[in-house]
């Protein structure tokens, strides 16, 4: 999924995306290693929340502005523990927070370019489908990683109650659509049908994608 790495030219958040990219079949034109932003450029920021990934938005005379935070820690690790040759409790996590950066920066890239709204929850939503995806692809195996993507999920504690509420019900809602996908493709090693799937839900908005959970589900 997040391809084979050339030398160490190429950033891992760089896999991802192409990965990504190759997957929904899209284009951003964007690099995204051109926008990552250390500790120190978040802080002079000044973001309401600081947590271990983020993406920063600014609109200023039409033009939307962004840039991704990833903890470096979490960088790191994924350097000296390569997901892409093994997926497992050293990464797993850390995976996971790389991966709901890259998607948050693609998706949000690809609306901006189409001029179409996008609400938090819809992007929260994609980003925890992307999860499933990416680890499906990268470690083959579906319900374990259903269980550890949407089984036992603890929230930051400095969410307030809507935002909690958000990324319970992306959580909830990715849950029950990748229970769908276990079950209808998975299962039957129906890979280009899976991916079929994921394609059109991907270009869904909002309503469509929760729709599409319920026929499934």
């Amino acid at each position: 999924m997040i391809g084979q790495r050339p030398g160490r030219a190429r950033s891992l958040l760089a896999r991802l995306q192409l990965g990504l990219e190759a997957l929904y079949r899209v284009e951003t034109k964007l690099a995204i290693d051109a926008f990552v932003i250390d500790g120190d450029q978040r802080d002079r920021i000044r973001p309401a929340r600081a947590p271990r990934e983020q993406l920063l938005l600014r609109e200023d005379d039409g033009e939307l502005g962004m840039a991704l935070f990833v903890d470096a820690a979490a960088l790191a690790n994924l350097e000296q523990n390569d997901p892409s040759a093994r997926l497992d409790d050293e990464n797993f996590t850390d995976f996971c927070l790389a991966v709901e950066g890259v998607s948050h920066f693609i998706y949000m890239a690809l609306r901006a370019a189409e001029s179409r709204p996008v609400s938090q929850l819809e992007l929260e939503l994609q980003a925890e489908v992307d999860k499933f995806a990416c680890c499906f692809l990268v470690a083959g195996t579906a319900a374990t990683l259903r269980r550890r993507l949407y089984g036992d999920v603890a929230y930051a504690d400095d969410l307030d109650a809507d935002e909690r509420e958000r990324y319970r019900t992306a959580n909830r809602e990715a849950g029950r659509y990748a229970t769908a996908l276990e079950h209808r493709f998975v299962a039957r090693e129906q890979t280009a049908g899976l991916f079929a799937e994921l394609r059109r839900f991907y270009r869904m908005d909002l309503p469509e994608k929760l729709g599409r959970i319920a026929q499934l589900a």
